[in-house]
């Protein structure tokens, strides 16, 4: 139900692209226009395919990366005044905007922050709850340390009580190889990062032939996971929620919700289970939100079922205090597929498709009105691609979304606005 751009106007802009990229680098450019459609609902356009690979967004602010370079633009993308080298740019795997202008961002397993617009950045090291540093761990391969801080999601930044607090999950064990499974938290604007919790040994997901005694993963802790799908705040509860995936490979039920709170004073967490299942089903979730006092999510239930028995798929609300009883839940949508992320901002629900299971190519779930109505669409001229890390509007009003090759490779990234 897409409307395509005109091929001939989008091989203009390719070599206008292309010829514009001669001088990117050197100076500030302004980049052509990307192609770009619409439907009944939003705009859509990709990010210009010879600029930086634009990794986050806040207001009018972006951050990017391209080649050995990171790059900051100050006026929603069009342009890039503020560049710097940086030897690992490719392997950026997180990025995000503080409120107070400083930026953290992450290869595969270090910590990076600039207070100066990317003039200068300095290495952050994660702390532990008693103060020590926590390292990453050394991996067999050098080229597969693991992705120790790449989130599935794109919200990570809630104001409490006057302050801002950074929480996020690392979405891993995918590819980069086996990395242990963590929530990680600030509320100093990334000065300093510490372990919010820290799931246990998952003996499926380690380096090879390790043993149990170099098992990656909290040993106190019996609650295992693949990885963290998504993290939200519940501020009229003031509480933290996470989901997990993925599937029982014989270890435990590694798909849980966790229900937290923060002790601001303390500095301190105090994390609860509040259910664990299998795949097949709606708790199996690509992304949790707060609107109207209730929990909002998106299933992307998947894995084994009986004969005749359906995947326990949609899109769901509920009560906080329901989550753990599905007969009080509301389901918003039936979805046919598994729904890979989802965002909801100004009354407007956005839910993707996971590509490798839908018949769709890049499918997307729209409602205009919270939940009343729905659309789902198909940007198929973009091939195969799973949208994931949804970041709220900039400036400009355009959601930012990463299309992932297949499921999980960076792929491209797509604005997205809505009409109205």
């Amino acid at each position: 139900m897409s409307v395509p751009s005109d091929p001939s106007r989008r091989r203009f802009l390719s070599a206008s692209v292309s010829a514009g990229s001669a001088l990117f680098g050197i100076g500030a450019v302004r980049l052509a226009a990307s192609p770009s459609g619409e439907t009944e609902h939003f705009h859509y356009r990709l990010a210009p395919a010879d600029g930086p690979y634009i990794d986050s967004q806040r207001g009018d602010r972006a951050f990017g990366f391209r080649g050995d370079r990171i790059f900051l633009s100050e006026d929603n993308s069009a342009t890039w005044f503020r560049s710097a080298p940086f030897e690992e740019a490719e392997n950026i795997t997180f990025s995000v905007f503080l409120k107070n202008g400083n930026i953290l961002f992450a290869t595969r397993e270090r910590l990076f922050l600039s207070t100066d617009d990317l003039a200068t950045r300095r290495e952050v090291v994660v702390q532990r709850g008693d103060g020590s540093d926590y390292r990453p761990h050394v991996p067999r391969d050098p080229e597969q340390p693991g992705w120790y801080f790449h989130p599935l999601d794109g919200v990570h930044t809630w104001d409490i009580d006057g302050r801002e607090i950074l929480v996020w999950g690392n979405y891993c064990n995918v590819l980069g190889g086996p990395v242990p499974v963590n929530i990680y938290y600030s509320t100093d604007g990334g000065e300093t990062v510490k372990l919010a919790y820290s799931f246990g040994q998952n003996p499926k997901f380690q380096e090879k032939d390790a043993s149990p005694e170099e098992f990656l993963g909290d040993p106190a802790n019996g609650t295992i996971c693949r990885h963290i799908h998504c993290v939200a705040y519940h501020p009229e509860e003031r509480a933290f929620y996470a989901c997990t995936g993925d599937i029982d490979r014989g270890f435990g039920k590694e798909c849980h919700w966790l229900r937290g709170t923060y002790d601001i004073v303390a500095d301190r967490w105090d994390w609860r289970v509040v259910v664990s299942v299998d795949s097949n089903s709606r708790y199996k979730s690509g992304g949790i939100n707060f609107a109207d006092g209730k929990i909002h999510w998106a299933a992307d239930a998947n894995g084994p079922k009986k004969l005749n028995e359906r995947h326990d798929r949609g899109i769901f609300r509920c009560a906080p205090a329901d989550l753990a009883h599905p007969e009080r839940h509301e389901q918003l949508f039936d979805a046919e597929f598994e729904m890979a992320n989802m965002i909801v901002e100004d009354g407007v629900m956005i839910a993707s498709h996971c590509a490798p299971a839908s018949d769709l190519k890049c499918g997307f779930a729209y409602s205009p009105d919270m939940g009343r109505s729905w659309t789902e669409y198909d940007l198929a001229e973009f091939g195969p691609r799973s949208p994931v890390r949804f970041h709220p509007k900039n400036g400009d009003g355009w959601f930012r979304v990463d299309l992932r090759k297949g499921w999980i490779e960076r792929g491209e990234v797509l604005f997205l606005k809505p009409k109205g």
